[in-house]
């Protein structure tokens, strides 16, 4: 009889509604989808060293608790706000499509409801993610995001803002505020007041990070790399930064967007959770493998004990044709 191997990667379901996307048994990051919060989020998201490069809440502001390392939210969505705390919106994980374990990836499908304050869904959200490893203890958290609006509703409105989709908050370490780390751009752009609101292909923030215990604890440098994908519309997105540590890419920036049920709004990113500083040769392979990678589907499952499937576009397996 052969002997059980499991996946490399595996999606692990925890108590209180979280999943842990793990590589060779060591947490990447988790998702955690728990009503208790106004809106899901990734957290920890992992370093090669394993530290978090990521931070829940603001290192110096009491009124940006909402910044839970990375999640999804958008200034205002048909006028409501669904960014700050305390506006009765919440974004719900409604169900989950598929959990898929596999040896260069694990993949999570979800679907998300954005509710107003008397619990009416305005738009719904398909969510595709991927952690996918890479050499020396580094991975890949590729997303994929399908907007629409929800049932009954003919279409929604995204307004013009700097705030949505998907933000990320370093850790303190990281940021250049309280920190010692650095932003940089795909344009070679360094610091919050020569990139906000630029457009760029990517965007980096780098800088230290704790390794160890006791009082001789040191550092290495580690970072995140933030990319946009060439088929978004916007391409290449201006970005919304600050030194303080956060990063998102402004997708409503310039203007609004209108989704309707004929015309959803489909937003690919990828996050990369580095060893050393910003390379930027480094950055332009890894946006070139994720330009060619192509997008996720969902769609009913034709195997038994299974209701739904996710591929990439035209991988679909053939006990699935």
């Amino acid at each position: 009889m052969t002997a059980y191997v499991p996946d490399r990667v595996e999606l692990i379901p925890l108590p209180d509604n979280q999943v842990s996307f793990q590589v060779d048994g060591l947490e990447a990051t988790r998702w955690h989808f728990d009503p208790k919060y106004p809106r899901p989020f990734f957290y920890p998201f992992n370093g090669p060293s394993g530290g978090t490069l990521t931070r829940m809440g603001h290192p110096g502001a009491q009124n940006h608790d909402h910044h839970r390392s990375i999640w999804f939210a958008h200034h205002k969505v048909n006028g409501l706000n669904f960014w700050a705390e305390g506006t009765g919106t919440a974004i719900r994980q409604k169900y989950w499509y598929r959990y898929r374990d596999g040896e260069k990836a694990a993949v999570m499908a979800s679907v998300l409801g954005w509710y107003d304050a008397e619990g009416k869904e305005i738009m719904e959200q398909d969510l595709v993610a991927a952690t996918i490893p890479l050499e020396n203890g580094e991975h890949l958290l590729e997303i994929q995001i399908t907007m629409r609006p929800a049932a009954g509703r003919e279409k929604v409105v995204l307004d013009q803002t700097n705030f949505g989709f998907l933000a990320v908050r370093v850790a303190k370490t990281l940021s250049h505020t309280f920190g010692g780390g650095q932003l940089t751009s795909s344009e070679g752009l360094v610091g919050e007041e020569a990139i906000f609101g630029k457009p760029a292909r990517w965007m980096d923030y780098s800088g230290p990070v704790p390794t160890g215990t006791g009082p001789g604890r040191g550092t290495t440098t580690e970072g995140i790399t933030y990319f946009d994908h060439p088929e978004n519309p916007r391409y290449p997105t201006a970005w919304h930064v600050r030194s303080d540590g956060w990063m998102g890419a402004a997708f409503c920036l310039a203007e609004a967007h209108t989704i309707t049920s004929d015309t959803p709004l489909t937003l690919r990113y990828l996050l990369h959770a580095h060893g050393g500083g910003y390379d930027p040769d480094r950055a332009a392979s890894v946006a070139d493998d994720f330009a060619q990678r192509r997008g996720f589907e969902i769609a009913k499952s034709k195997q038994p004990h299974r209701q739904f499937e996710v591929w990439r576009l035209g991988e679909k397996p053939a006990a699935e044709e």
